[in-house]
């Protein structure tokens, strides 16, 4: 396998690390509301269990209330057992046709909390792009042991792998100081 093919793939790999770190911080409550909380939320409708997002229209009137309007009004029972059920530590209210979703404020041992549980994120997701290098780099040797790469161009794509590594380590790095600002504001 080419060295090209061997880099692009681990570069994607690594590009595919950063985005699960990103999706996983989405999901944290940060005090502020937001419809990324309601994402994982799934809703029986007639009997299969589908998005949330597609039985009704989520929107942030402000920003502590999330507030879900069903399509169909005999769905807001249903949405308000799916939401709690979802153990996001939110407490729907239903009026019947429309569910309202407080977003409490977070108090300072919970943002602390929070904060680690951003940074456990950050580190599992660094773990995997330097396992995506190490990969790469070993798949790299195995080309040059087998002879069909020189000794030159497997350090040159080493040291390419080394960049791409540390480009994406730091793109982590910048969404997790993001989401611990967004975080400890008050």
């Amino acid at each position: 396998m080419p060295s090209k093919e061997i880099l692009k793939n681990a570069e994607d790999r690594m590009k595919k690390a950063v985005e699960v770190v990103r999706e996983e911080l989405i999901k944290i409550r940060t005090g502020k509301a937001t419809t990324a909380l309601l994402d994982s939320v799934r809703v029986d409708y007639y009997g299969s269990m589908v998005p949330l997002n597609q039985v009704a229209n989520i929107s942030t009137p402000d920003v502590h209330t999330i507030t879900v309007q069903p399509w169909e009004k005999n769905m807001a029972a249903a949405i308000d057992k799916a939401i709690l059920s979802a153990n996001l530590g939110l407490n729907p209210i239903n009026d019947g046709s429309l569910v309202r979703v407080p977003i409490p404020p977070l108090n300072e041992e919970r943002r602390k909390e929070l904060v680690k549980l951003v940074k456990k994120f950050g580190e599992d997701g660094k773990i995997a792009v330097r396992n995506v290098r190490r990969d790469a780099i070993e798949h790299l040797k195995k080309e040059e042991k087998d002879k069909h790469m020189p000794e030159d161009e497997r350090k040159r794509s080493e040291q390419e792998a080394q960049k791409f590594t540390d480009k994406y380590i730091k793109d982590i790095d910048n969404l997790l100081a993001m989401k611990e600002k967004e975080i400890m504001e008050v």
